[in-house]
């Protein structure tokens, strides 16, 4: 990423949220998204001719909706929906880049933000940066960050769970497993990331409810 792109972009998003709240959290996620982006282009999921800049910079824009809890609130099972993060990502990203980026760079990374939410993406950057923003619904990350988005929209600990067992209760987890991934190697780690996380959120319930000693 070009560094005009990359300062505007962590200016952007050293502000967490409405309220002007400055820290490291959106920064961190987005590196953490082309950490794993990066982690498997290099396992060789998709050709290794991978469009890694426009790759790069929609992992960042990704987080730029995520800054106002009132724009993007997630829904009764704790989830934002993803089509309307990532048109809100593309709008926000040529807002703030577009003094500083060729029109080239923006027009890669706009489709390929707006491919990610297909069923079938024609970009295989797409598809793998899909399974990378859908494994974060799992596992324990999956519960710290629905915790932080159901926190800032005012849901307390209770809410939280009751989002959990509403999951397990409407059999979500088996649909996205089904129906979230493009690749298999990642759909395996989503499956070992939800046995782990049902296993803390029994931990929690236990707690909860006193049982344990």
């Amino acid at each position: 990423m070009e560094a005009k792109v990359r300062q505007r972009l962590l200016k952007a998003l050293a502000v967490v949220d409405e309220h002007g709240t400055v820290g490291t959290r959106l920064v961190d996620d987005a590196q953490r998204l082309y950490k794993r982006v990066t982690s498997f282009i290099a396992q060789g999921l998709i050709h290794s001719a991978a469009d890694e800049e426009a790759l790069e910079v929609a992992c960042f824009a990704l987080q730029l909706p995520m800054r106002d809890s009132q724009l993007l609130p997630a829904g009764k099972l704790g989830r934002t929906n993803l089509r309307e993060r990532v048109e809100q990502a593309a709008e926000l990203l040529v807002t703030i880049i577009s003094k500083d980026a060729d029109e080239n760079l923006l027009d890669r990374v706009t489709r390929l933000l707006l491919e990610i939410p297909h069923r079938m993406p024609v970009l295989d950057e797409a598809k793998l940066l899909a399974d990378v923003v859908n494994l974060d619904d799992f596992g324990v990350i999956g519960l710290i960050m629905r915790s932080i988005q159901l926190g800032l929209q005012g849901a307390g600990l209770s809410q939280i769970i009751d989002s959990t067992e509403k999951r397990e209760q409407y059999g979500y987890w088996e649909a996205r497993l089904k129906d979230g991934f493009h690749f298999e190697a990642v759909r395996q780690i989503a499956q070992r990331r939800l046995e782990r996380a049902r296993q803390v959120h029994k931990l929690l319930l236990d707690e909860l409810s006193g049982d344990q000693p």
